[in-house]
């Protein structure tokens, strides 16, 4: 059998595992506790969180599980099979549209944050272009190289994350999360939206399990890898409610962030630990924004199969750029990133209850 070119070789179930948290895990945690604290009382948050998080896990489990099925077949391939090639290039070419305006969000996003906290004096354009930049670098070359960078990028995130709680445990005041359970009901369901989708990401599943070495093992490895995300958005919702309380954090525009400015290390070894935490965290935006270009390339390429990667990477980049600016200030902004979220809810699950179902009725059978 012929060697594959290491640019189209096979990934592992672990590079699967790996890869939900890193495109799940980005700016959404900046601001995460705000928008959640803005519509409970107290630590209440806690409980949409969870719940949309479990929906997220079945979510996640049940796409790796139906697309695990067509072994090492693209989306656009088996979605032919089922539901005609016209349906299958539509619906292959909305994901590549949602993909590439999370590209545009991430990046647009990560401007405004670094420029208030970092960067104060720099025209956001700048901000945007140098960032852009390197994900086109890092999206030009090999697809297994940015689950490589996953792999060094996410215990060091992580880390971070956890030096974060740990250094906020002095200010920590329990009794700011009591009482418990006293937001009315329909504001739990209001925000459960929130909830869902601060763990959107797992569409990357529909592409990156053709690459899979063993498809088999991926919906358990997918599934876990979404337990990261969900565990750590619920203790630094927490975390963030026992140091600011409920009315603080919810009129604090990146509470995440402001924790890592209260912190204090004995010694004064670090003197701005938020700088230090935000320079990591861009390791995250970074695989989030590099994954999702990604995949809108790897959708194109499935339609366009003679056009060559890099004339794909080159006209969507300024696309991206240009939606990136389009919007006026932050509130357009957010509006954005809340709109790219429900779009990419209700696109996955047309096609999560499309495809199978027309399989099923049609006849088509997985791993033919």
């Amino acid at each position: 059998m012929k060697k594959l070119k290491y640019e189209n070789d096979r990934i592992s179930p672990r590079d699967i595992f790996v890869a939900i948290p890193s495109i799940v895990t980005g700016v959404g945690v900046l601001s995460l506790p705000k928008v959640i604290a803005s519509a409970t009382e107290s630590a209440d948050g806690w409980i949409p969180l969870f719940i949309g998080g479990l929906i997220a896990i079945g979510l996640t489990w049940a796409v790796a599980k139906f697309a695990s099925g067509f072994r090492h077949q693209s989306f656009l391939t088996y979605a032919t099979k089922i539901v005609t090639k016209p349906v299958a290039m539509l619906l292959t070419s909305l994901f590549a549209v949602v993909f590439l305006m999370i590209t545009s969000y991430q990046v647009r996003k990560i401007s405004n944050i670094a420029q208030q906290y970092l960067f104060d004096q720099t025209p956001i354009e700048i901000i945007a272009l140098s960032f852009l930049l390197v994900v086109i670098y890092a999206v030009s070359g090999s697809r297994v190289g940015l689950f490589r960078l996953n792999i060094m990028f996410l215990p060091i995130i992580l880390l971070i994350a956890f030096f974060l709680i740990i250094f906020n445990l002095g200010w920590f005041e329990p009794g700011r999360l009591l009482p418990m359970f006293i937001t009315p009901f329909t504001d739990y369901v209001k925000v459960l939206n929130q909830g869902v989708l601060a763990y959107m990401g797992f569409g990357i599943l529909w592409f990156y399990l053709a690459l899979v070495d063993q498809p088999d093992k991926a919906p358990k490895m997918a599934a876990l890898g979404m337990c990261i995300p969900v565990g750590l958005y619920i203790i630094i919702f927490f975390v963030c409610i026992a140091v600011f309380g409920n009315a603080v954090t919810s009129n604090l525009p990146y509470p995440t962030v402001e924790l890592a400015k209260v912190v204090e290390i004995p010694g004064g070894f670090f003197e701005r630990f938020e700088s230090i935490f935000f320079v990591i965290w861009i390791m995250a935006i970074f695989n989030t924004t590099a994954m999702a270009l990604d995949v809108s390339v790897f959708a194109l390429n499935s339609i366009f199969k003679n056009t060559m990667k890099l004339k794909l990477i080159f006209m969507l980049a300024p696309v991206a750029y240009i939606m990136a600016m389009l919007p006026q200030d932050v509130i357009a902004v957010d509006f954005l990133g809340g709109l790219i979220g429900n779009v990419l809810i209700i696109l996955n699950l047309v096609v999560l209850i499309l495809l199978p179902v027309v399989a099923k009725i049609r006849g088509v059978k997985q791993n033919e």
